[in-house]
């Protein structure tokens, strides 16, 4: 069986090294995962007046929470902006998180990965967005603890993962968090 995994990148740039990471977590994905990106940055700032009129609820919101709805997982990969969660990262959990009691996000293994050029790797992101996964009852994954500094010396001249010894990493992130994928939705 293969798993569907929805990658949160929490940096909204197109050319981000937090994306150009979640596109190495993807190319180095174990088969029993069919991991892709779900984009956040069309997302409108979330505000439950519209979530109360029926009617107005934004098509873009509707869209995001099927999508992470039909995911067995989800990957969150994440810069850090002032020590803590990017505004559209925050604005997207928000968003899959309501209606109250309809959560996408509910009983879904996750994992996160910070990225940084910075030397401590987005340590303060990283446990940010699992104190809010705690509260969304999605199970994540402890070890291995991913948070990737200095990756602005990662990537080749394409974008793609130049660090042999960050892909080995990488390739152990994605192993480990099929088999709690694995063990979590059994």
């Amino acid at each position: 069986m293969s798993y569907d995994i929805a990658v949160i990148v929490g940096s909204l740039r197109k050319g981000s090294l937090n994306r150009l990471f979640a596109h190495a977590l993807i190319e180095v994905a174990p088969p029993s995962l069919r991991p892709a990106i779900v984009e956040i940055a069309d997302l409108p700032l979330y505000n439950s007046d519209l979530e109360d009129a029926p009617g107005n609820v934004p098509a873009a919101w509707t869209a995001f929470r099927d999508r992470v709805h039909r995911a067995d997982g989800v990957v969150f990969v994440t810069p850090e902006y002032n020590r803590s969660i990017p505004g559209g990262l925050k604005n997207a959990i928000d968003i899959g998180s309501r209606p109250y009691g309809k959560s996408a996000w509910q009983g879904k293994p996750a994992a996160v990965v910070s990225v940084s050029p910075g030397a401590i790797g987005g340590f303060g992101a990283n446990h940010a967005v699992r104190q809010s996964l705690v509260f969304l009852d999605m199970p994540t994954l402890q070890q291995p603890e991913a948070y990737i500094g200095g990756a602005d010396k990662l990537f080749d001249e394409h974008g793609k993962l130049a660090n042999e010894s960050t892909r080995g990493f990488a390739t152990k992130i994605m192993q480990t968090y099929a088999a709690w994928v694995e063990r979590i939705r059994r």
